[in-house]
């Protein structure tokens, strides 16, 4: 501890070992939404947070379980100024499936502590950060000698984003007036890297799709009707191959026409990032062989601000030991699109079934199937009070310059920010290696520990300045 530490990072110190330790006890509940037979543990883990907001003094705290969605916990703490702005801070408590057989080289959900490590499912993705604005409030509290918060805070940690926030729609319009904010500041994302400290300006949206063709209705002998019947397998991977061109772009028509390009000034700060391809390919993309994608564009702009098309799997026929000589009956290939600014979901699924139907053959039948309406994708004002404070808060925080970036993923931060009619940004410290989403996920205890500090100071100056 140095006497140039700021008061809030004295008190966050402070509380670092509890901090730790509570963190653990959570991190041992199983709060995996997407498996049915740990919905309890969500339940449990809702309860868990509530009992440990109102022992921390949050006035009002409730376990919403009124809807179809998986338990939420909502908490609010005014400020003593009653013109104070009011700002929501979004993460969400469930957590990724996970198990030892999955190639854990721990237990997931018996958390240690190895160094600057604490390990363990949800120890970043995201628990760790909403426990973050836990011990955050706390210090900014001690800091400032106050009763409350310098504004209105609310929180809203959801129950079921690791599987897809089916009910978050239902959920934030019977909550509605509850929730309402003059701004979001959503927990749930991170940072390039550690030497290279950047706060999120965006998301991509998303729309998942299902393509089946069939051909005749069971499988047939190909010596008896192969080459004199179309073959759904050899069809669909036509279709497949169709959806690139030989620079990387989507072929589906009208799938650029509403894309909003990236600013001189944001490719210009992103090129300022750092980037070692090598390191990147053989740490974050898990020894990938190679980058790749659309011409033109550096690896972060294909990630942050280019739509894409994928194929996430591609099955049909015998894929059994040995030979089965047919022509398969069906063949199925799992398709998702990741969207940048100004894309509309909808218009973008329509594209994709025009572009199926162009693509199907006679005698083949094709269906196209959405699980949902899709995710649009958001995009933060760069230059607004509530993105540049959150800088300067990280930047105080992480003794460094914090430059704006992008992540390549979705969730359903677009949705927050159209229902409560409220600008959202991002405050995290999640890392690449943090291996979110995979065996033995992880967070950096002092990375933690400065979100926290970042966070005390960001209540303070957005007191002072509004948002």
């Amino acid at each position: 501890m140095t006497s140039t530490q700021s008061s809030e990072a004295r008190e966050v110190a402070a509380r670092a070992e509890a901090f730790v330790e509570d963190l653990q006890t959570w991190l041992r509940i199983p709060s995996i939404s997407a498996d049915p037979g740990h919905h309890d543990d969500v339940a449990r883990s809702a309860a868990w947070l509530a009992e440990r907001l109102r022992a921390e003094g949050w006035p009002q705290v409730e376990v919403w379980d009124d809807t179809d969605a998986l338990p939420a916990v909502y908490a609010s703490w005014p400020a003593p100024d009653p013109a104070a702005p009011t700002v929501l801070v979004y993460g969400h408590h469930d957590v990724q499936p996970a198990d030892l057989s999955d190639g854990w080289s721990f237990e997931p959900f018996v958390p240690e502590v190895v160094g600057e490590e604490l390990r363990g499912r949800g120890a970043s993705d995201d628990k760790g950060h909403l426990a973050m604005v836990r011990l955050g409030l706390a210090a900014h509290l001690a800091a400032t000698g106050a009763d409350g918060p310098a504004v209105h805070l609310k929180m809203l940690a959801e129950g079921e984003e690791e599987s897809g926030s089916a009910h978050l729609a239902s959920l934030l319009a019977a909550h509605r007036d509850a929730l309402a904010c003059d701004a979001i500041v959503v927990t749930d994302t991170g940072m390039v890297g550690r030497d290279a400290p950047t706060v999120c300006t965006g998301m991509r949206g998303m729309v998942d799709t299902e393509v089946a063709f069939r051909g005749a209705s069971v499988d047939l002998h190909s010596g008896q009707f192969g080459g004199a019947v179309p073959n759904p397998v050899t069809e669909l991977a036509r279709l497949v191959a169709a959806l690139h061109d030989d620079q990387g772009r989507v072929r589906v028509p009208g799938f650029y026409d509403d894309v909003r390009p990236p600013t001189q000034i944001e490719r210009d700060a992103w090129a300022a990032l750092p980037f070692d391809e090598p390191a990147w390919l053989a740490g974050s993309a898990a020894g990938a062989r190679a980058t790749a994608g659309e011409a033109g564009w550096t690896t972060y702009e294909r990630l942050w601000a280019r739509p894409t098309a994928e194929v996430n799997g591609l099955h049909g026929g015998y894929a059994g030991p040995g030979h089965k000589t047919i022509v398969p009956h069906s063949a199925m290939a799992k398709l998702t699109f990741r969207l940048v600014a100004d894309q509309d979901p909808a218009r973008v699924l329509a594209a994709v079934r025009d572009f199926v139907a162009a693509h199907t053959p006679a005698g083949i039948e094709a269906e196209v199937s959405a699980t949902g309406p899709g995710v649009e994708p958001l995009i933060c004002d760069v230059d607004s009070v509530l993105v540049t404070t959150i800088r300067e808060a990280m930047g105080v925080a992480l003794g460094a310059e914090v430059l704006p970036a992008r992540e390549g993923g979705s969730g359903p931060e677009a949705l927050l920010s159209t229902e409560l009619a409220a600008p959202l940004a991002f405050l995290g410290v999640m890392l690449p290696s943090d291996r979110i989403h995979a065996p033995d996920e992880r967070a950096v205890l002092p990375l933690l520990l400065a979100g926290a500090e970042a966070t005390a100071h960001l209540w303070r100056l957005l007191g002072e300045r509004g948002v």
